[in-house]
């Protein structure tokens, strides 16, 4: 918008406030939740002009005409537009547009996505097709350039790579923010000059540094992060996280998505220790279709920060104004006042944010939990959803563990940790026998496989994990593997894996449980592997089959979909695995999967 449009726009506003035209909507006798001030007003009219708001009052009568489109709130309260400071799109398997056709009627009005996963696939062009995306929406969905692509270089090989220049391209892009979370956080604080180039970049942009600080050494590994530039985290689990981002001068941002879960230790930084809640955001990160279907989005992260002792109109600036600021865009959004956005929710309960009815961008977006917009699909090209390329159909044989020697043998096994995403890194005996490293039922070990999916390579590398709980033969796999989103394949038995695999390749990508050798439960991801192009309640269906098939082979996991696609995040400790092997995230290097002989014998040394 240029300076002549915006003058006309606000000399518009002014003509509506003053009562010389009328305004297109009045909204009246409502109870103005002010998060700006902190303080909910009783009586109060809001009149709308366009897509934005002209007055808010005592009485917009002045404003209402013949046409004027008069909605009575009669009492309820009136709560800005919800937004998601930090999320994944990809997560919920689902498009921008069928994102948003599930969170609209749960009062999110605007995001800020970072589609780093699509990113891994196809580069700059999956963020341009995200961003064009974005920008059809009837919200408000801004981009983050992602900024770890690959998330750790010489540890995983990604479908494609951004670097300071495409980061310093897409920061003149519309509705590109800042870049996204700087996940490589050894990189920061070793000096890696890629890394501080896009840093650098997004400054001079006057664009906003997203954090990622996977560790919880707060000694100077920590200050040396805050000292390189990420202005915001969402990787604290303890109190004593929340209190170090906030005195390092970082927003904390406090996740509640399908799998993690770390509101309730952070927030007793402001309930019981009194920090500033200004300087707390409350973010998804990742969020599973079943739980935008089912549960909500940023409305049930609300929901629950009140329940854990905030106030119900600190736990919403937390969702609206705080964010708002971060990122620069509080002239337009994250607050009921004149000048902003007309997004605006009439909820009949705060304590509980029971929202009955959801205006965004001036209009009238959903009413009881229904959506009244239409929202046009968006079309991906063919390329898009040619993504998973494997050299050859698998076989049992590809999922061998070599053994040096036969007898005990120390593995390096992957330990998942329930609702958390870091894992554990556990050194486990396994009885080797005919040359090969098997799995132990007993212990719960299973095997866990990395397959090449963006070059046909025909790399695989096999490892083991273990929490799954998998108690029949059988294989569990997906092409949402973070942050490469090469194939991830886990299993106790070889040709149910070999199945899984050849069964995703077959379908262009998804999530399969393969028990026996059979098909037990697919949902069918072709957009980069990554997002199906099918309605949001659709693939909430299917992905809900699959969970329930994970139950019926033994796993108990919470969201244990959501935990397979972590096995391969080689930027959060302590042990993951890659197209390259095994990888200690904690020492950032590769290490053998067997380590050699168990001592069977006390040392005499």
């Amino acid at each position: 918008m240029d300076s002549k449009e915006w003058a006309e726009l606000t000399r518009g506003l002014v003509d509506v406030a003053m009562g010389r035209t009328p305004a297109d909507m009045v909204v009246r006798g409502g109870r103005w939740v002010c998060v700006q001030s902190g303080e909910i007003i009783a009586g109060t009219d809001v009149a709308i002009k366009g897509e934005r708001i002209a007055y808010v009052g005592r009485d917009a009568s002045h404003a209402i005409g013949p046409e004027t489109q008069v909605i009575e709130a009669d009492g309820r309260y009136l709560v800005p537009g919800l937004l998601d400071g930090h999320m994944h799109v990809e997560s919920g398997m689902i498009t921008v547009t069928e994102f948003v056709r599930a969170v609209l009627p749960h009062g999110t009005t605007g995001m800020f996505v970072d589609p780093h996963e699509i990113a891994n696939v196809f580069g700059l062009e999956g963020v341009r097709l995200m961003a064009e995306e974005a920008s059809r929406q009837p919200i408000h969905v801004w981009v983050q350039v992602p900024s770890c692509v690959p998330s750790a270089p010489g540890l995983e090989t990604p479908g494609a790579e951004i670097g300071p220049a495409q980061v310093a391209q897409a920061m003149a892009w519309p509705r590109v923010i800042g870049l996204g979370e700087m996940m490589n956080f050894p990189g920061v604080i070793n000096g890696d000059e890629k890394m501080h180039a896009e840093m650098a970049e997004t400054r001079l942009a006057g664009k906003v540094v997203g954090g990622h600080y996977a560790s919880l050494d707060l000694g100077l590994p920590f200050h040396a992060y805050a000292a390189g530039g990420p202005e915001d985290d969402h990787e604290g689990t303890r109190p004593e996280d929340a209190v170090a981002r906030v005195r390092q001068g970082m927003k904390v941002m406090l996740r509640l998505g399908s799998a993690w879960h770390d509101v309730a230790t952070q927030i007793r930084a402001v309930t019981e220790m009194g920090l500033d809640a200004r300087h707390f955001i409350l973010v998804t990160d990742d969020s599973h279709s079943g739980t935008l279907v089912r549960e909500g989005h940023m409305d049930r992260v609300v929901r629950h920060a009140i329940r854990q002792g905030l106030r119900p109109i600190t736990a919403l600036q937390m969702a609206t104004l705080n964010t708002a600021e971060h990122f620069g865009v509080a002239r337009d959004v994250g607050q009921i006042a004149p000048g902003r956005f007309a997004d605006i929710l009439l909820v009949s309960d705060l304590p509980n944010l029971i929202i009955e009815g959801v205006i965004a961008k001036g209009r009238v977006a959903a009413e009881g939990g229904e959506l009244l917009l239409d929202v046009p699909p968006f079309e991906y090209p063919l390329e898009v959803k040619q993504s998973v390329r494997l050299a050859r159909p698998l076989r049992a044989e590809d999922f061998r563990v070599p053994a040096p020697c036969d007898g005990p043998l120390v593995v390096n096994v992957i330990g998942v940790m329930e609702n958390q995403a870091p894992t554990h890194h556990l050194k486990l005996t396994l009885q080797a026998k005919d040359g090969e490293v098997p799995m132990d039922g007993a212990q719960d070990v299973a095997k866990v496989a990395l397959v090449e999916r963006h070059r046909g390579t025909g790399e695989i590398q096999v490892g083991f994990v273990q929490g799954f709980g998998l108690d029949v033969p059988c294989a569990i796999a997906s092409t949402v593997a973070h942050d490469s989103h090469h194939m991830i394949v886990v299993g106790n038995d070889e040709p149910s894996m070999a199945a899984a695999a050849n069964e995703l390749a077959r379908v262009g990508g998804g999530q399969v449980v393969v028990r026996e050798g059979k098909v037990a439960a697919m949902v069918e991801l072709p957009i980069a592997g990554l997002m199906s192009d099918e309605r949001a309640e659709v693939v909430a269906r299917k992905a809900e089959r699959v969970l329930a098939a994970f139950r019926e082979v033994g796993c108990t996991l919470n969201n244990a979909n959501m935990q397979l696609s972590l096995l391969a995040l080689v930027v959060i400790p302590d042990l993951r695995i890659s197209d390259k092997g095994l990888v200690d995230v904690k020492r950032f290097e590769l290490i053998p999967v067997v380590e050699g002989a168990a001592q069977t014998e006390p040392s005499t040394l």
